[in-house]
């Protein structure tokens, strides 16, 4: 019961909070008269959705989605991958570490015009930078999570003669479950930001494209709906990777 009543919490109190943001919003746009180029009332932004544009936003958000998914994909693979490896060696950990650092330090959009000239402006140059945002992150907490396992328990395993393939997939990543999905959950954000500026520098579609094409004709209803659509899109790549988490570290203390 105590379970369900968070449960129940955690999704009622975010939809009241919102709830009472979108009226606040709607009431101050009408008493201030505030022109819809400027604000428009949330009534507004949700005729976009039910109106006309609904097929557009459509259309735009299929390509967003699959670049942000699909990078988002490809970075947790090789991330985790890479920081197994670095976990296990310690010339490797030495030679990179320093260097992802320092791509960490500069701001990704100043690079994102570099990724269009190598790889063009269709969807590998997106998909390229979306991988390349989400990448760091999910290495870094993965390697955290590996290093930290407790050294009462490696010893342990290598009493009992577990091979390093039975400690890497017993010991070390159970034990690093936490430190990866929060470098996945910050991973699922910053896809959905990479995508977005690559289609913000180079694409004739998208939800990016369609943000500026919407700001260029001063249609503002448009370009929010277009932000929600992201969101949603954020939101649900999130949702998934919460829901694994939650399943896999059920999972993990039922074995225990």
């Amino acid at each position: 019961m105590a379970n369900r009543a968070t449960y129940t919490s955690g999704i009622a109190l975010p939809l009241l909070v919102g709830g009472l943001a979108l009226l606040c919003w709607e009431m101050a746009v009408r008493v201030f008269h505030v022109p819809v180029v400027i604000l428009p009332p949330p009534s507004r932004v949700m005729l976009e959705f039910f109106g006309p544009r609904f097929a557009e936003l459509l259309q735009h958000a299929v390509p967003s989605g699959l670049q942000i998914a699909s990078g988002f994909v490809f970075a947790t693979v090789s991330g985790i991958l890479l920081a197994v490896l670095m976990a296990y060696s310690v010339l490797l950990r030495a030679a990179l570490q320093p260097y992802m650092i320092a791509l960490q330090v500069i701001p990704k959009i100043a690079l994102a015009p570099l990724f269009i000239l190598w790889f063009g402006i269709g969807f590998s140059s997106r998909f390229a930078f979306a991988t390349f945002i989400c990448f760091f992150p999910v290495v870094i907490a993965t390697l955290t999570g590996l290093r930290d396992t407790p050294t009462e328990v490696l010893r342990m395993c290598q009493a009992i003669g577990a091979s390093e393939a039975q400690v890497m997939w017993r010991v070390r990543l159970p034990f690093a479950l936490p430190y990866v999905f929060a470098g996945l959950k910050i991973a699922a954000t910053m896809a959905v930001i990479g995508v977005v500026i690559g289609e913000f520098i180079s694409a004739d579609r998208g939800l990016g494209y369609l943000i500026l094409y919407c700001a260029s004709r001063s249609e503002t209803p448009g370009v929010l709906a277009a932000i929600a659509v992201l969101c949603a899109i954020g939101l649900s790549l999130y949702g998934v990777v919460a829901w694994t988490e939650q399943r896999l570290l059920a999972a993990q203390r039922g074995e225990r």
